[in-house]
């Protein structure tokens, strides 16, 4: 994992990535912000820390995870695909390389108890896992919403004896989750972490995120060039909601102007319906959950309610590293309607022989849109297991009989 790289498209000694970022926080929450702040980096660059995150990254999370050269899939589209299956996570998803970053960060900063959001319900049980794995009490905040389309993982977390408690102010989706995990930091500051699963919210949350994620751009290094003798593929490919998959698929290539970097967004119904997630294409600047970042709001400044299929990409802005690739044109943004998530799922599906996070299908969806060439290299950072999403496949079944 690199720690120290200096670039135009990471954090500056301010918390700023160019005009995107920082840390706009209410005043009775500053004092938790500037203790995570003053002490991240030396905590995680400690040799022990190290030794101990590797440790159970390999032996607990089951990485290195594979990179799977997909050939029937390569063979339909027409180029060369790969498949980074952080699906294949203990617990079925990429989040649980963050979860395990953060709870040894909040072990060593002397927190009894952990707060999280979930979308999907992957980071709410990510963070039950290591809770459990740690011995601390674990309050996950859930959309209403979400807790009736993702209940498989609602009872994962129960399971693993976390206590999730549902959002219902809003959409009753991602963004109010985050709302009431933000407000209960608030209300109990000294001896709780929050574990934020995305690359948002206020400094340092995006930078210590995208680290703790950039296991996977470090691991499809050393494996491209196992497999192919070269360490940098022509496309990376992941899907976008705060954007974690993404900035840890990006994070060794952002000074690679020769890879070209691809976030998919959710479209939803499309871009002009009214339901829609497609932050790049509909919002603009402004402050959502402490940072400065791309958003979708009214014109007086109301945050807009997105709509996606995918729950994990049901929020209304992307993390300001992303904001930044967007703004500066190192990262191609692409909306993908739920009808392309749904067919590219259920091609891979029976193609490979992999069934994908609703999440995931929406970066795959991408493959026919980027113009990659036969003898060009794609790899695709597939973020997590559809098995929870099988309720929403289920539906859609007879369409793609």
């Amino acid at each position: 994992m690199t720690l120290t790289a200096p670039s135009p498209y990471r954090v500056d000694a301010a918390g700023y990535y160019g005009t995107f970022g920082g840390a706009y926080v209410p005043e009775m929450l500053y004092p938790n912000v500037e203790e995570l702040r003053d002490n991240y980096l030396r905590i995680i660059e400690d040799p022990g820390f190290q030794r101990e995150f590797t440790q159970l990254l390999t032996d607990y999370v089951g990485r290195p995870t594979p990179l799977f050269l997909a050939e029937r899939l390569s063979e339909h589209i027409g180029t060369t695909i790969y498949l980074k299956r952080e699906d294949l996570c203990h617990t079925g998803a990429h989040k649980i390389n963050n979860t395990i970053g953060q709870i040894l960060v909040a072990k060593r900063l002397g927190k009894r108890r952990i707060v999280a959001e979930t979308g999907a319900g992957q980071h709410g049980v990510a963070t039950a896992t290591v809770c459990a794995l740690m011995g601390l009490e674990c309050i996950v905040y859930m959309g209403a919403v979400d807790i009736e389309r993702q209940r498989p993982n609602v009872d994962r977390m129960r399971m693993l004896g976390a206590q999730v408690v549902p959002a219902r102010s809003g959409s009753q989706t991602l963004k109010d989750a985050t709302n009431e995990a933000m407000r209960h930091w608030i209300s109990n500051p000294t001896d709780t972490h929050y574990i934020i699963g995305s690359v948002v919210g206020p400094h340092p949350y995006p930078d210590m995120v995208s680290r703790f994620q950039s296991v996977i751009s470090a691991e499809i290094i050393r494996q491209l060039l196992h497999q192919t003798g070269r360490a940098t593929p022509d496309f990376v490919l992941a899907c976008v909601g705060g954007g974690s998959n993404a900035a840890g698929a990006f994070y060794h290539y952002l000074d690679e102007p020769s890879v070209r970097l691809i976030a998919a967004e959710a479209a939803g119904q499309g871009i002009d319906t009214g339901h829609s997630a497609a932050t790049t294409a509909l919002g603009k600047p402004g402050i959502l959950h402490g940072a400065s970042t791309i958003l979708m709001q009214t014109e007086d400044g109301q945050v807009t309610e997105p709509y996606s299929i995918s729950a994990g990409l049901d929020y209304p802005g992307i993390g300001p590293q992303h904001a930044q690739l967007f703004a500066t044109g190192r990262a191609e943004f692409l909306s993908i309607t739920d009808k392309a998530a749904l067919d590219a799922a259920f091609q891979l599906s029976r193609l490979e022989g992999i069934i994908p996070a609703l999440e995931t299908a929406h970066a795959l969806a991408c493959l026919p849109l980027i113009g990659a060439k036969k003898d060009d290299v794609v790899v695709v950072c597939l973020s997590g297991r559809g098995d929870k999403d099988l309720a929403t496949y289920t539906k859609h079944l007879e369409e793609y009989s």
